[in-house]
């Protein structure tokens, strides 16, 4: 299993295909293995995609209790481009993912070409999270992970990725997705560390400084970061374009594959004007 040092922590990274290097980044709790394969196995085709296991997900260790920082895992990111000589890269960020790409690009602007948003979000007090509180699966999945109940905390995380219809229409890919996320799933100490950088991230007043071009990607549908924040992020960065995915959830990279892997190559390919 390819493994590398970085400050702490062994980063459990996979890379796949040649060219312009593209990493990627997880959001809450899930390991590499929730990406799409069709989505890694399309980009491959013409970038570099380095994918990796967040610290405290999948086959990286957590190793601190507590609370994770912004900086901290941006510095994960970048001590993992570091340490595969990777000097410049376009960054996916997904969910918690995005949160931490914005983290690396108001930090470290000269080690990022491009800059893609999904599913993502500016932090509180600005951004706003589903108001239902049983609509937010988190909280309600740590009993089951510190029971060991992995596949319930994978069902009750699925749930609300995607909208009603979609889950009657493709019960295979449901099934998929839990099958994905059981893989390598998340312990306790790191799921609660990163839980708290996702309360303690706040990114609004800064935005205005992201310069690079980035592209914000969202579901109409998402019952756990409303759409609401993707606007948010379109208005407050300077060079940003949005599109959204109609009637899609917080899952929109699974539920619409093949139109979101198209909206990446294409923003990646687009020539600078």
């Amino acid at each position: 299993m390819p493994k590398v040092k970085v400050g702490d922590i062994n980063i459990y990274y996979e890379i796949y295909g040649k060219g312009f290097p593209l990493v990627m980044i997880r959001g809450l709790s899930s390991s590499l293995d929730s990406w799409p394969s069709f989505t890694i196995k399309k980009l491959s085709e013409t970038f570099k995609v380095i994918i990796f296991d967040n610290r405290g997900a999948g086959r990286t260790e957590p190793v601190l209790d507590g609370k994770y920082s912004a900086k901290m895992m941006a510095n994960d990111t970048i001590g993992l481009m570091d340490a595969l000589d990777v000097e410049k890269a376009y960054l996916l960020g997904y969910s918690l993912g995005g949160c931490i790409a914005q983290e690396i690009v108001l930090n470290y602007s000269h080690r990022v070409e491009k800059l893609i948003l999904t599913s993502s979000w500016c932090g509180p007090p600005h951004g706003i999270v589903t108001p239902d509180p049983e609509k937010n699966p988190f909280p309600k999945m740590l009993p089951f992970m510190k029971a060991g109940d992995f596949e319930k905390m994978a069902r009750i995380l699925t749930e609300a990725l995607f909208p009603e219809e979609y889950k009657i229409a493709n019960p295979d890919v449901i099934e998929k997705v839990v099958k994905n996320y059981m893989a390598h799933p998340p312990i306790p100490k790191g799921f609660e560390g990163q839980a708290a950088y996702v309360e303690s991230f706040n990114t609004y007043d800064r935005l205005i400084e992201i310069k690079i071009p980035t592209l914000i990607l969202h579901g109409t549908e998402d019952l756990i970061l409303p759409v609401e924040n993707a606007k948010i992020l379109a208005e407050r960065i300077p060079f940003s374009e949005l599109f959204l995915f109609e009637n899609n959830g917080h899952g929109m990279l699974t539920q619409e594959k093949e139109l979101f892997t198209q909206k990446v190559i294409n923003f990646l390919m687009k020539e600078k004007t």
